[in-house]
């Protein structure tokens, strides 16, 4: 890499981190730290939002989809779309909308306040785990961008480096450099993406008639996938829009309803077909150009997810180079901050929330950086122990779904409310897709193991809720 390309690159995580410092002085509280002072606009948050759900981690792994699949990956998000919109129409009313929820800064005390603190400690527990493996990714999509592209790196020592800045600004400046950079990183990436990625790999690869006669037709319909595929991302990526701690704080950050479905909204348009398209896009223009044999890859170890930074490191002049890895590592960044956030006020609101409550405010702060930092350290380590982006995810995304979901909308918007039914839905559901996960059995048809979770999480809900009415009826 030239030494143009590394100055752009350092001068933007240099600025970054001046970000962080800034909002470092303007938080006041935890209110400022942890939802930016309940009175952000429709558009920082929208933008926020879809920066968070899509970031770095759906960036490379979209990246790997269009290199194996093509066009037919693009789905994936389409679920994304499908949950923003349903969320922004049946979820922000009723949490904007109660008073009760108005103080809050966590999606475990909504579980805390509709069934016990039991249920909330449990539901802080299955977030936090979550979100520790969500960081992780994020923090392993940056190294893998940043081993593709600069050739003296390894994955490791990438990884030192992006667990590094991404770590400190976010423990700096908390919720709300949290959501003005991601509004900045989004634009970036979005720039990128349009005008230096996308047609430069399309000149350098041939252009259309060169990609159609390099790659079978399937790699251009959007029917290159099985059903379990498309199942197994919506039943895994679509109920996260229901008890996504990310997202919740967002929602509580949001100056009313309005603003915060107008968010949703955006946000959601955005994933699908916007980023979907564009992310496969460059996967498969990758696929062509080492179709062509134009990439140097390692092809008996071969990695899908390495193909598009390979392909941006080989294809990229000076200088534009340093812009479009900028823009990439905008998008990691962006979902790494917002994942170790949201972990970071599980551990300080809803496990330690009632010690804290007795400090001073700005002792308060003090604490929730030394959580992020601890917290981000952890999620340092776990990345260390991992190898693709995507899997992480998805994991990460499969344990607080099919722990957590059953309960959510039982208590939200259902009278069959009982404490102990969502305890034992969320311990159930949560173990059987950890047990199948860390286990790796084949399951019946293909199906994901987060499929037989929720299963398990509902089924468990209904007996127990039903056993103890049996109960209590004689």
């Amino acid at each position: 890499m030239h030494y143009i390309d590394l100055g752009i690159f350092v001068g933007y995580m240099l600025v970054m981190l001046g970000v962080g410092y800034y909002f470092m002085h303007q938080n006041k509280n935890q209110d400022d730290y942890y939802v930016g002072g309940r009175n952000i606009g429709s558009w920082h948050i929208g933008l926020s939002v879809v920066a968070t759900d899509v970031g770095g981690g759906f960036s490379v792994g979209l990246g790997g989809l269009g290199f194996v699949m093509g066009l037919s990956g693009s789905w994936m998000l389409f679920t994304g779309l499908l949950g923003a919109w349903l969320a922004a129409v049946f979820l922000i009313p009723r949490v904007k909308q109660d008073q009760a929820f108005g103080g809050f800064y966590t999606f475990p005390q909504i579980i805390n306040f509709l069934f016990d603190k039991k249920a909330g400690l449990v539901a802080a527990a299955i977030c936090l785990i979550g979100y520790l493996g969500f960081t992780s990714s994020q923090l392993l999509a940056g190294a893998k961008l940043a081993a593709g592209t600069f050739e003296v790196l390894s994955i490791t020592q990438a990884l030192w480096i992006m667990g590094a800045i991404a770590v400190v600004y976010t423990v700096l400046g908390g919720l709300k450099a949290v959501i003005y950079t991601d509004t900045v990183q989004w634009i970036i990436l979005m720039l990128g993406f349009i005008f230096i990625g996308l047609p430069v790999a399309y000149y350098h690869v041939g252009g259309w008639e060169v990609i159609r006669q390099t790659l079978p037709p399937e790699f251009f319909t959007l029917t290159n996938l099985t059903w379990q595929d498309f199942a197994n991302w919506g039943i895994t990526i679509l109920p996260i829009w229901f008890i996504g701690m990310t997202l919740y704080q967002r929602i509580f950050a949001s100056r009313d309803t309005a603003s915060a479905k107008k968010a949703w909204f955006i946000a959601g348009l955005f994933e699908w077909p916007i980023m979907a398209f564009m992310g496969v896009s460059l996967g498969l223009l990758s696929r062509v150009a080492f179709e062509q044999g134009l990439l140097i890859f390692d092809v008996e170890n071969l990695d899908p997810e390495m193909g598009l930074p390979v392909l941006l490191r080989t294809i990229l002049p000076s200088g534009i180079l340093g812009l479009m890895m900028s823009a990439y590592f905008s998008a990691v960044l962006s979902t790494a901050d917002s994942c170790l956030m949201a972990a970071s006020g599980n551990l300080s609101t809803d496990i330690f929330g009632g010690w804290l409550n007795r400090k001073s405010e700005k002792i308060q702060i003090r604490y929730s950086q030394l959580f992020t930092l601890i917290l981000g350290a952890i999620a340092l380590f776990v990345a260390l122990q991992m190898t693709n982006v995507l899997d992480l995810m998805l994991y990460s995304y499969a344990f607080m779904v099919s722990g957590l979901l059953i309960p959510v909308l039982f208590g939200l918007f259902s009278s069959k409310k009982d404490p102990y039914a969502a305890l034992t839905a969320m311990l159930s559901g949560g173990a059987v897709t950890a047990g199948l996960g860390i286990l790796d059995i084949g399951l019946p048809f293909g199906l994901d193991p987060n499929f037989f979770g929720v299963f398990t999480s509902l089924a468990m809900y209904l007996l127990v809720y039903y056993g103890r009415k049996s109960i209590h009826s004689k």
